[in-house]
């Protein structure tokens, strides 16, 4: 049966029949290694016809490939087909003290990665980004490479690609698609770090995690944000704003009589509150560098797996807070799962019970019934898959590749 309907009803086109077919073929390839026409069939519905016209289409453009034949049974063996290995995005992960950059397949696949140390300015670090990614163009083939993701830390207009708040002063209204997609003349897409990073655990992470209908994908770093995806689509909010959840306060503070953010998530369970915890408690006076706060945590966190009093105290009391944290999204937005990217997922065993008895105990409490909570099983890649597969979304969600062409101008056609 083709598609002839949106969700609310409304009448599509045949043109627009053919895109939605196309995502739909595509994503069955994303969800699946190996597939042959006849397996997309029994998958999704359409007839053998129509889904054979859309597979020559999509070989043409190199979109889909061939991948040997399956074992016959006596008849004629089918065709395998998978997405085109050859079809890479660049992705750069914008953060504080290094720009990551990475090279990926339609399927998540990382091809190559390096870091650089992130430059002093907005401007200098876009002139750098242009240089590798050109390089990387050269390297793979201009023609083989779909386009450039960017994520960064802070608020971000996806839509416009303009970082409107950063984690640095200097990364207010910095007009990062604009500049890139002139200097390289490829499409620029532009997002937050962790939405992104939600996004690819949804689309590459566990299989059971992509039939959540609300996942919270909860990354812990030099901040806290968390990542929104309902029914298979990730939140952004009115503003470009939505999963700013370390900004929530959960504990009394020692400032004025007004808002402040000392008692703030963020400031209780970030990595320099974690070092600043332990050196308290292990009575250091030294102040741990901004620049290793990273490292000193991933210490902190096998220092308390051999037991270290000190390092113990102050994981059990960062995973009080955070489980605090973590609950009260869970109230207001019943998730079925919660994701937790960061370094003390290197503690795991000790973290997950400790954050979990914040949690209301018992099956009568609705919002936490069969909690899923997890690590993330992409292993601190979430933010760099999300970044270089970016480029891709566009294709998978409604089967048209992405233009340097403004969306408004193609609406007509």
């Amino acid at each position: 049966m083709q598609i002839s309907s949106s969700p609310q009803g409304r009448v599509l086109r045949p043109r627009q029949v053919r895109r939605a077919n196309r995502a739909v073929i595509l994503e069955m390839l994303r969800r699946h290694e190996r597939l042959s026409r006849v397996d997309i069939a029994r998958h999704t519905g359409l007839s053998e016809g129509t889904i054979s016209r859309i597979i020559a289409e999509l070989m043409r453009r190199r979109l889909v490939a061939e991948a040997g034949s399956e074992g016959s049974t006596g008849g004629r063996p089918a065709t395998r087909l998978q997405l085109e290995p050859s079809r890479v995005a660049v992705g750069v992960d914008l953060q504080r003290w290094e720009m990551r950059f990475s090279v990926g397949t339609m399927k998540g696949r990382i091809l190559e990665k390096h870091s650089v140390p992130t430059p002093g300015t907005p401007e200098t670090t876009l002139a750098e980004i242009v240089q590798h990614v050109r390089a990387y163009r050269r390297q793979f083939g201009e023609d083989h490479v779909e386009g450039l993701g960017v994520s960064a830390r802070g608020i971000v207009n996806s839509d416009t690609g303009v970082v409107e708040l950063g984690n640095d002063p200097d990364w207010v209204r910095v007009p990062v698609k604009e500049y890139l997609q002139s200097a390289l003349q490829i499409p620029v897409h532009v997002e937050n770090n962790v939405r992104l990073a939600a996004l690819a655990e949804y689309s590459y992470g566990e299989p059971e995690i992509h039939r959540c209908r609300c996942l919270l994908f909860v990354m812990v770093d030099d901040g806290v944000g968390i990542g929104i995806v309902l029914d298979g689509k990730v939140y952004h909010g009115p503003r470009m704003a939505a999963g700013e959840f370390g900004q929530m306060v959960i504990a009394a503070s020692d400032g004025p009589e007004r808002y402040d953010r000392h008692g703030c998530l963020e400031k209780l369970v970030g990595n320099p509150a974690v070092c600043e915890r332990y050196n308290a408690m292990a009575n250091i006076k030294s102040v741990t560098a901004k620049a290793e706060t990273t490292g000193r945590v991933r210490e902190i966190c096998r220092w308390a797996a051999e037991g270290d009093r000190a390092a113990r105290e102050t994981l059990h009391e960062t995973c009080r807070y955070l489980g605090i944290g973590i609950a009260n999204v869970v109230w207001g937005l019943d998730a079925d799962a919660v994701i937790i990217d960061g370094t003390l997922n290197e503690a795991w065993p000790l973290a997950a019970p400790w954050i979990a008895q914040q949690f209301p105990a018992g099956s009568e409490i609705l919002n936490f019934r069969d909690l899923t909570l997890r690590p993330s099983a992409l292993r601190g890649e979430a933010a760099m898959i999300g970044t270089a597969t970016l480029p891709f979304l566009r294709l998978f969600s409604t089967g048209e590749r992405a233009s340097l062409v403004p969306r408004a101008a193609t609406t007509a056609a």
